[in-house]
């Protein structure tokens, strides 16, 4: 039993490092693709993946996307890919891998994190030999051919969409066309590609025997003597995954991935392909192939449109196998420009809110404790109400106090008033104050009241800055993050929740920075203003009782 608990235990620590096995140590971040087929098992199928601000650090790699590799899931094998866009700046990224088998379920590897690595898409490799295909992404002229025949379009009469299923797109109003090279067809043939309708009604494309056509949104597809029609129509403004495959003298139509549509007495197109010229609305990511393509394939390729489940992304991985971070790690990732200038001014918010509760704080403490000490020195005299003031050491021991800096005020008044400013002297029969002199003396004590109390409240509006400022600030760093997560997910077309939540959450993030900035200024403010009022109160009653004393020591 012992024996073969040792052995159980070296077996595990062999699979954990086969799992936390790193492709190349020059790359500092990882992250894991699962691909999830229920279709069947397909090969060299071209998979697109969509990076996005919610699921991909953009930051963590190169500007261009130079560094990127895939390895598969034995992480050694690397896989020819080809990045069709990449937007450092929008944080936006379409990227096709050609997986040489695609089971049900599959894992591969997407490494980043390397700025010395150069460049390795690679167009030509990532399609098979057999395909035309079509992306649309050039700004203007002819559409390309990103495969390796270089089957570029012969005539294009259609207009470019910017954002269209996948990146750029085309656009066909009626009278508008393409035209491609024939590709010949090696025992089959097949054509896919995205469509978008803006009408119902129109022929679609046409090669030599072969045509498909919309009638009622219904899409009927002829080829030689078969002819197919699909079972159910297709929906106006939306996308829709369209093939057709001919093998065997068999035409079998698809949408979305699934057999609509199947007849005999087909045979292989010949000639140039038209898309268009009867066709109105979109269409993308168009692939031509001289084999026939199986079932499984346009179940995959279908499978990759807004709302489909074929590629999931996990959290990244740093170092050796190590963990990016767990859900902070995530949701910083997922942060955007705005969300973190957001962050950034709520942070200096935090810091300045936090030191002027600490300044005010012992500020308040040392005027409210030396106000104390005055008061029970004040209250020892008797008539000479000048003796605190005449004494240096005194005024240094009350420097702090507000009550003393009141005191000195009215003591200055005595002395303007009276020739002679020896304190002994103040009592004497023949220094009078006149009630006009005591309502002078208490105005140049209410002045001082305000000054003492603007001492007080000196930086207090930074904290109501803070309370007020910093939600706002961090709701205006959310809605920014929403919409720009909502926009990218458009633009990228992966509307899964995994896309969408890492955005939404981070994106809440300097909302809750926001409130983590006014909460403790809150709190701060309101035990600073209470002490202050406390502080305020006690003057207006020293006030009140200094006077009353001066009344009482020299008015007659």
């Amino acid at each position: 039993m012992r024996l073969l608990a040792v052995f159980a235990t070296l077996l595990l620590s062999l699979v954990t490092a086969t799992a936390h096995a790193w492709w190349n140590d020059d790359w500092a971040a990882r992250k894991k693709i699962t691909l999830t087929n229920p279709a069947g098992e397909v090969t060299d199928a071209p998979v697109l993946i969509r990076l996005h601000t919610g699921n991909f650090d953009f930051l963590s790699a190169n500007e261009d996307g130079s560094d990127l590799r895939v390895v598969a899931g034995d992480d050694v094998t690397e896989l020819k890919f080809h990045i069709e866009k990449w937007d450092g700046l929008n944080q936006l990224a379409l990227v096709w891998v050609k997986l040489p088998s695609l089971g049900a379920t599959t894992d591969a590897w997407l490494y980043f994190g390397n700025p010395e690595a150069p460049a390795a898409s690679d167009a030509k490799g990532t399609y098979d030999a057999a395909s035309a295909v079509y992306h649309f992404n050039e700004l203007t002229g002819n559409p390309a051919d990103s495969g390796p025949a270089g089957a570029n379009a012969t005539a294009f009469t259609g207009s470019r969409i910017a954002a269209s299923f996948a990146n750029g797109g085309a656009k066909f109003g009626g009278a508008q066309s393409l035209t491609l090279p024939p590709v010949a067809g090696q025992g089959g043939w097949s054509v896919s590609l995205w469509l978008k309708p803006a009408a119902l009604d129109g022929a679609l494309m046409q090669a030599g025997g072969l045509s498909a056509a919309l009638t009622g949104g219904v899409l009927n597809v002829q080829a030689g003597d078969a002819s197919a029609a699909a079972a159910a129509p297709m929906v106006e403004g939306k996308w829709q995954h369209v093939g057709v495959i001919i093998e065997g003298g068999v035409l079998k139509l698809y949408v979305d991935g699934k057999l609509a549509g199947e007849a005999s007495g087909a045979a292989l197109p010949a000639g140039p392909l038209v898309v268009g010229n009867g066709y109105t609305g979109e269409a993308d990511e168009l692939q031509v192939a001289g084999v026939a393509r199986s079932a499984a394939w346009m179940a995959v390729a279908a499978a990759q449109g807004p709302d489909g489940a074929l590629v999931a992304l996990g959290a990244d991985e740093a170092g050796e196998g190590g963990e990016g971070g767990g859900i902070w790690g995530t949701l910083f990732q997922a942060l955007t420009l705005d969300g973190w200038v957001a962050i950034g001014v709520l942070a200096v918010m935090l810091v300045v809110a936090v030191w002027v509760m600490i300044a005010k704080a012992i500020y308040v403490n040392k005027v409210d404790k030396a106000n104390q000490a005055f008061l029970e020195k004040f209250r020892e005299l008797s008539t000479d109400l000048g003796a605190l003031d005449k004494s240096t050491q005194m005024a240094g021991a009350f420097r702090e106090s507000s009550l003393y800096r009141l005191y000195h005020i009215a003591t200055q008044e005595l002395s303007h008033r009276f020739k002679d400013t020896d304190a002994s002297h103040l009592k004497d029969s023949d220094k009078n104050l006149s009630p006009q002199a005591l309502d002078s003396i208490r105005a140049s004590l209410d002045t001082g009241l305000v000054r003492e109390s603007g001492l007080l409240t000196r930086l207090m509006v930074l904290l109501t800055i803070a309370i007020s400022g910093g939600p706002f600030i961090g709701l205006l760093g959310t809605v920014l993050g929403v919409m720009i997560t909502f926009a990218v997910i458009a633009a990228s077309g992966d509307v899964n929740v995994n896309a969408i939540a890492p955005g939404i959450a981070a994106a809440l993030m300097a909302t809750a920075a926001g409130m983590a900035v006014a909460i403790p200024a809150l709190f701060g403010y309101n035990y600073l203003n209470s002490r202050i009022k406390t502080i305020t109160s006690d003057m207006r009653v020293f006030i009140d009782e200094l006077v009353t004393k001066l009344a009482e020591n020299y008015s007659r």
